[in-house]
């Protein structure tokens, strides 16, 4: 056992010797452009253009995060996810499954779709973050001043404390 490990560890540095490391470097890197140029996916014939399709996957990430935290929500509406999504946007299912293959056929333009529905996520949240936000400020503006009129009933010479 020892024997084999030992003539795999030298034949392993005896290989790096002989190849440069540049050499493999070179070699692993025009693999690596060849295979990312390489098309695996013909365009379907009923592409859904990328534009729509980023829409539409986001509208599906929205869908599936109100089906995972209030499920009763989608329920109460009778909305099913998918057939939802293709009568909305005119679609069938084929059409769909065809269009989402290729774009995930093509990692860079899969990618970039997948960061702009992050993106908007990602605004949506701090939108209503900022809106929530305001509300618990004006509600604890309320709130103070509900408290300062019942401390001004209780006690008239106390003074009136402002609320920004």
């Amino acid at each position: 056992m020892k024997k084999g490990y030992y003539l795999m560890k030298g034949m392993q540095r005896d290989l790096l010797l002989i190849v440069p490391k540049r050499a493999i470097l070179v070699v692993l890197t025009v693999l690596c452009l060849g295979a990312c140029k390489e098309q695996l996916i013909e365009p379907p014939e009923d592409l859904i253009p990328q534009a729509q399709m980023t829409e539409i996957l986001y509208d599906l990430a929205i869908l599936n995060g109100i089906r995972t935290t209030s499920n009763t929500l989608l329920d109460k509406y009778q909305i099913e996810t998918m057939p939802y999504l293709y009568e909305k946007y005119g679609i069938d299912s084929l059409r769909f499954v065809k269009s989402d293959q290729y774009y995930a056929s093509v990692p860079a333009v899969y990618q970039s779709m997948y960061q702009s529905i992050a993106d908007r996520l990602e605004a949506n949240i701090k939108e209503i973050d900022k809106e929530r936000e305001q509300k618990n400020d004006s509600l604890r503006a309320r709130n103070q001043r509900v408290r300062d009129s019942i401390s001004q009933r209780r006690n008239p010479d106390a003074p009136k404390t402002t609320v920004p």
